[in-house]
């Protein structure tokens, strides 16, 4: 039996004055198999850290984005994955932000895996998602993003655990 990672994570659809939505694509380095797939920012929250702060870090940690006011949780969800090795079963809440893209640079401190794991992020408007066919995560992303760039926010959030 392997180690399961059990941890609480945030993670953010940041969304741009366009309506654009940010997005990291990656891979994993623990498991050549896997498709590609495009994400939105987030990981583990740290102790003591409210999901607004990690969602904040995680966009600058990863996407260089040092411009965003981080709104309310609109989606949570339950999920079980491996990545590099190590098994997660994580609880998330995911933030909606909205970020100035023009503040967008290089990913501002990746940890070894997700350096691993990084092979760009980019801005993308619906159609061009729309129109793209890689995987993403959440994997109903495509469903679930045309409401919130309406400004359309659940409340209470969205459970949409796979």
């Amino acid at each position: 039996m392997s180690w399961v990672w059990r941890r609480k994570a945030a993670r953010v659809v940041a969304l741009d004055q366009g309506g654009r939505v940010f997005l990291i694509n990656a891979i994993d380095p623990g498991d050549a198999t896997k498709p590609a797939w495009w994400e939105i920012p987030g990981g583990g929250i740290d102790g003591g850290e409210s999901s607004e702060h990690a969602v904040a870090r995680e966009l600058w940690e990863e996407g260089g984005i040092t411009e965003a006011r981080v709104g309310p949780v609109i989606w949570t969800q339950h999920v079980n994955f491996t990545f590099a090795g190590y098994h997660f079963d994580q609880d998330e809440v995911v933030h909606v932000a909205w970020c100035d893209s023009s503040s967008t640079t290089e990913p501002g401190h990746l940890e070894l895996f997700e350096a691993m794991a990084f092979r760009g992020a980019r801005w993308w408007t619906m159609d061009e998602l729309l129109a793209n066919g890689e995987p993403t995560l959440p994997p109903r992303l495509r469903e679930l993003l045309p409401p919130i760039i309406a400004g359309e926010l659940p409340d209470p959030p969205l459970d949409i655990s796979p």
